[in-house]
Formats: structure tokens, sequence, C-alpha cells
């Protein structure tokens, strides 16, 4: 299990949990990052990542996409 920082652009991965407080937790789900969503990195600039999940892209940075565990 890695944070989804150390994914590297195209690179298909499974969401395995999400750690923080509740309210961030919440917020990520709110924008579709769940427990066993598949998810694809599509860029990443200097440590902030740009995601699909979904049918949608996400822009997260660096804090962000380091509670995100794959």
């Amino acid at each position: 299990m890695i944070p989804l920082t150390m994914a590297k652009p195209g690179e298909r991965a499974t969401i395995l949990k999400i750690t923080g407080k509740d309210e961030v937790r919440q917020h990520l789900a709110e924008l579709g990052f769940v427990v066993d969503s598949e998810i694809v990195v599509v860029n990443q600039i200097a440590g902030n990542l740009i995601v699909q999940v979904k049918d949608s892209r996400v822009a997260l940075d660096r804090s962000m996409a380091n509670r995100i565990m794959i």
C-alpha cells in the first residue's frame, strides 16, 4: 500500500484506504474517492496530481493525494 503521490502518470490503481480526519474523508468521498474505486493518474505537476475518477477529472494537491492509499 502506497500513497497516491507515488503513482506515475497513466497508471491505473484501486483505492485501498483513505486516511485523515472525518471531514477530509467525507470531502474526498464527495469528489468520488471511495474505497475500491478505480482511478487513473492523468498528470503530475510539481507534486500536485490530476486524477480521473469515475467520469471526471479532479486536481489534488500533494497533501490530499498523500491521504489516498493505493
